[in-house]
Parts: structure tokens; C-alpha cells; sequence
């Protein structure tokens, strides 16, 4: 019996000595082909990033599209377009600059083309000289010629004169707004006092009468003064009283 038990122990001894050696060559065998450590592959991680950054970082950055800017410096704003109300409430026509108006065109009051006009109707306004039918214009006598540009001593005659009794009453030819005294002289030296009467259209002075007033608004027909004679200064003369447009354009269309 004893014999039996020291013949086992012995071939344990025997196989325990076999298999202890082989195991440690197989945990060696697996020890290298094993992964790293996690603190260690994270070291290598940034240790790539890092050398993929600075390497994107020597490679010139993508060209992103630019925007085009339109430099737009003094931009020129259009005016906006008129409108041919300016002109009918006046009681005109918008037309093309080149035809014929019986009146007289006035600018800006019409809408589209530059060459477009207002042009104001003949007999637009009403008699002056209270007592009269009609605007009539002084005829030739022995001091001069009353139509607008008649000859006179060393100039032509930029107004119309019209035929008017001494004293008498002189009207408002259109509705508007009186603007203050005038006062002109001849080459002789004489000087003749009136009124200026203005509207967004007309603007007229009204020479040799006596203004009731110099300012304030009036009515078509109103009276705004009374004829200065000129009998005394120039015998044989006609009566008349001196009606001149601002921009020294003709009245005569509108008389």
C-alpha cells in the first residue's frame, strides 16, 4: 500500500513538472501580442492628433467664396415721376415741347419725358381795367407803342401796356397773392410805383397804379387799386397802366 501511494506521488511530481513550464511559455507568448495599457494608447492618440493638426495647419486653408460688393459711391436717385395734375388743375394741356401752344408752356408741371409741357390757354385771365370789355393793348400815340417789345429809345419794351381810365378802378387778372411794392424807371428818370401779384403759376408786376394794399391773398376780380394819371408828365399820352411779367416772358397770350 505505501509502495502504491509513493509510485502516485511521484508521477504527479513528474506532470506537474511538464505543464508549469508550458504555461509559462504561453502566458509569455500571450503577454506580448496582448494591447498596451489605456493610459498608453491615449498618450499615442494625442500624439497623432497633434501631428495631424500641425500638419493640416502648413496646408493652405480652402478659399471660400466671396460675396461680390458692388461699390455704390454717390448713388444718383431718380427723381420720382410728376404727375400731369400740376398742370390740368390749372387748367392746361401736357404736350411734347416741340408743338405750337397758343398760350404760353410752363416747365415741370408734366410727367415723363423731359421735352413734355404744360401749356396754359389763351385768355386765361380777366380784364384789368374795371369799366372795359376786354384787355386791350395801348395803340402808338407820341410817346411810344404799348405791345410787348416795341421799340423804344435805347431798348425794347418788355411789358404790355394797357389801355385804362384815369383813376380808375384795376382788378386782379388772376387769383394769387400780392408780394410787396415794385418800382422801375425810364432812361428819362421817371418812376413808376405798383404791386407784384403772384400764384403758382403767374407772377406779374403791375406798374403806374395806387395798391389799396401790398400783401395778402386776393381773388380773380378783386380790386387792387386805382390808375395813376399820366396826363400831367406826358401830355397826349394814352392811359394806360404797365403789366410786366417777372421773368420778362410776353403776357400778351394771356390778356
Amino acid at each position: 500500500m505505501a509502495a502504491m501511494l509513493l509510485k502516485v506521488g511521484f508521477i504527479a511530481a513528474l506532470m506537474a513538472g511538464c505543464v508549469l513550464p508550458s504555461c509559462a511559455v504561453e502566458q509569455k507568448t500571450r503577454g506580448s501580442g496582448e494591447p498596451q495599457s489605456p493610459n498608453k494608447n491615449t498618450d499615442r492618440d494625442i500624439k497623432v492628433r497633434k501631428n495631424y493638426i500641425t500638419a493640416n495647419d502648413r496646408r493652405p486653408e480652402a478659399a471660400t467664396p466671396r460675396k461680390k460688393v458692388v461699390k455704390a459711391g454717390r448713388e444718383r436717385v431718380s427723381p420720382g415721376l410728376r404727375d400731369d395734375t400740376s398742370c390740368t388743375r390749372l387748367g392746361g394741356i401736357c404736350r411734347p415741347g416741340r408743338y405750337i401752344c397758343q398760350g404760353r408752356f410752363l416747365k415741370d408741371k408734366c410727367s415723363g419725358a423731359k421735352g413734355r409741357q404744360c401749356c396754359m390757354p389763351v385768355g386765361a385771365w380777366s380784364v384789368l381795367c374795371a369799366g372795359h370789355h376786354n384787355n386791350r393793348v395801348r395803340a402808338c400815340d407820341t410817346h411810344g407803342c404799348g405791345a410787348f417789345n416795341a421799340k423804344r429809345v435805347n431798348s425794347l419794351h418788355k411789358a404790355v401796356d394797357l389801355v385804362c381810365d384815369d383813376y380808375g378802378i384795376i382788378n386782379a387778372p388772376f387769383t394769387g397773392s400780392l408780394a410787396g411794392p415794385v418800382t422801375r424807371k425810364d432812361p428819362s428818370g421817371n418812376q413808376y410805383d405798383g404791386v407784384k401779384l403772384l400764384s403758382d403759376v403767374h407772377c406779374v408786376k403791375i406798374f403806374n397804379i395806387r395798391p389799396y394794399r401790398y400783401l395778402g391773398p386776393v381773388a380773380q376780380g378783386d380790386a387792387l387799386g386805382y390808375l395813376l394819371p399820366l396826363q400831367e408828365r406826358f401830355p397826349g399820352i394814352t392811359s394806360h397802366l404797365e403789366l410786366q411779367m417777372c421773368d420778362g416772358a410776353d403776357p400778351s397770350p394771356f390778356i
